[in-house]
Order: structure tokens, then C-alpha cells, then sequence
């Protein structure tokens, strides 16, 4: 009887452990650490030029230097304060990484967040995600720059509170882009999540951009991905493939993706 009341209670305990876990990846999603430097609190603001540890290689051109926006996206040469996004391809003059672009305002509520790592445990992270989605490449990550949009508010001071990551990783002459979606309030407004080059040689449109199931509880950037891990999609942007490597076949320039709900499987 004893055996079974603490059979009962292990039992108990690992299902309750299985049920916050998932619980609590459901509403933070498949974030990096969210730590580092905070950006200044300002409407249409950006974060000062950061200067690279590590070259980072985007599509044939070496960086040195990024800007955090704060309307939820990464430019390379310049800050950029646009806050009304653009349908890509752009066929622009900017190189452009933008997980959530979109009129963002961190003034009353949430953080814009950015950190590089070059050891440590958030390069064995990368190292083991993107071998794991791009295997046969023997990837070593040497440096990773994580930005995080942390439970920002749409304009104007709003109070909503809307999460997401842009992880930029390199190593050797490989770089990736993985874009992380944790909790995404609902919003009216456009929402452009992709990449774009200059010229728009190389581009990508997350499917839910400008749609009307982009935000909210049943966000399709929260729930698909193109790597099987619902709230992330993933991209190498070196001179490689765009794209990543999933059930053995490449997903280079051109191609359809297949993207993946946490409940079913849809083709694009």
C-alpha cells in the first residue's frame, strides 16, 4: 500500500512537471536568454550602433555593426525608424532581418533587449539547434547576437504586450537567422516577419504577414514554423541556400515551404 501511495505521488508530480513545462513553453515560446543591454525608451527609436564581435555574413556581405529598431527589426548600415512596414521583396536599398515589423512603442511597457555571446552555454544552444536543422554541415557556433522585443506595446502605449527574438549565428563561413515568437497580441495593424536584401536577391515572407491571423492567441507566427518547433523559423544567410534543411531535402531559393503547426501540418 505504501509502494503504491508513492508510486501515486511520483506519478503525480512528473505528470504535474510535464504539464508546467509545456504550459510554460506554450506561452514563452522558443525564446534564447533574454538578457543584456536595454535600448532607450522611444517611439520610432533604435538602439546606438553596435559594434559586432564577429563578422556576421548576410547574403554575400560582411558586417560589422547592427542597429536594433525598436518598430521590431535589424538593419545593418543605419538605424531606421520606419514604422509601417513593407511587403517583401522590397527591392530596396537596405539589408533588413525583421522578425515583427510593425508600429511598436516600448515607451510605457516592455523592454527592446540585445546581448552577443561568443562562450558559454547560448553557443552550445546554437550549436546543437542548427545542426539539428541544417544537418551535414559539422556547425560550430563561434558568436551569437540575440535582440528581444520583450512584452512591448503597439502604438500608442497600448499596455499590450507582445514578445519576439531575432537570434543572428555564425561560425566558420556558415551564418543563421532564427526568428522566435513568444506570447503575440492581438493588433490590427500590419505585420511584415521575414528578411530582405538590397536589391531583394534574396528575400523571405514568413506566411501570416500582412494577414489577419498574424497576432493574437491564435497567432500563425507562434504556431507554424519551417523547422518543427512551433514559434520558430530558422534561415541560413550566408552564401548558401536560403533556408534550412528539414526531412532531408534543402529549401533553397524558389522552393515551397511546408510550414508546421503545433496541431497539424499545412502546405503553403
Amino acid at each position: 500500500m505504501q509502494s503504491f501511495l508513492i508510486f501515486s505521488i511520483i506519478s503525480s508530480f512528473f505528470s504535474f512537471f510535464l504539464f508546467f513545462n509545456a504550459t510554460l513553453l506554450f506561452f514563452l515560446g522558443p525564446l534564447y536568454p533574454i538578457s543584456g543591454t536595454t535600448s532607450s525608451r522611444s517611439d520610432d527609436g533604435s538602439s546606438p550602433r553596435i559594434v559586432l564581435q564577429r563578422p556576421f555574413v548576410y547574403f554575400g556581405r560582411s558586417y560589422n555593426q547592427i542597429y536594433v529598431n525598436h518598430n521590431g527589426h535589424l538593419t545593418f548600415n543605419a538605424s531606421w525608424s520606419r514604422y509601417i512596414p513593407l511587403r517583401f521583396p522590397n527591392h530596396g536599398s537596405r539589408d533588413i532581418i525583421a522578425p515583427f515589423w510593425t508600429d511598436l512603442d516600448n515607451r510605457g511597457n516592455g523592454q527592446v533587449i540585445y546581448n552577443q555571446y561568443t562562450n558559454g552555454n547560448v553557443l552550445q544552444q546554437a550549436t546543437q539547434d542548427i545542426n539539428a536543422y541544417f544537418p551535414g554541415l559539422h556547425f560550430n557556433a563561434n558568436w551569437v547576437f540575440v535582440a528581444t522585443w520583450y512584452q512591448v506595446a503597439y502604438y500608442p502605449i497600448t499596455n499590450t504586450q507582445t514578445t519576439v527574438q531575432a537570434v543572428l549565428i555564425s561560425g566558420g563561413h556558415y551564418s543563421f537567422v532564427l526568428m522566435n515568437y513568444g506570447i503575440i497580441a492581438a493588433t490590427t495593424r500590419n505585420i511584415q516577419a521575414g528578411y530582405d536584401t538590397i536589391g531583394s536577391a534574396h528575400h523571405f515572407t514568413i506566411p501570416g504577414s500582412f494577414a489577419s491571423n498574424a497576432t493574437g492567441n491564435n497567432s500563425v507566427f507562434r504556431l507554424s514554423s519551417n523547422v518543427n518547433v512551433p514559434g520558430r523559423w530558422a534561415f541560413r544567410t550566408d552564401n548558401g541556400s536560403r533556408g534550412c534543411t528539414y526531412n532531408g531535402k534543402s529549401r533553397t531559393k524558389g522552393d515551397h515551404y511546408r510550414y508546421f503547426f503545433s496541431y497539424t501540418n499545412v502546405d503553403m
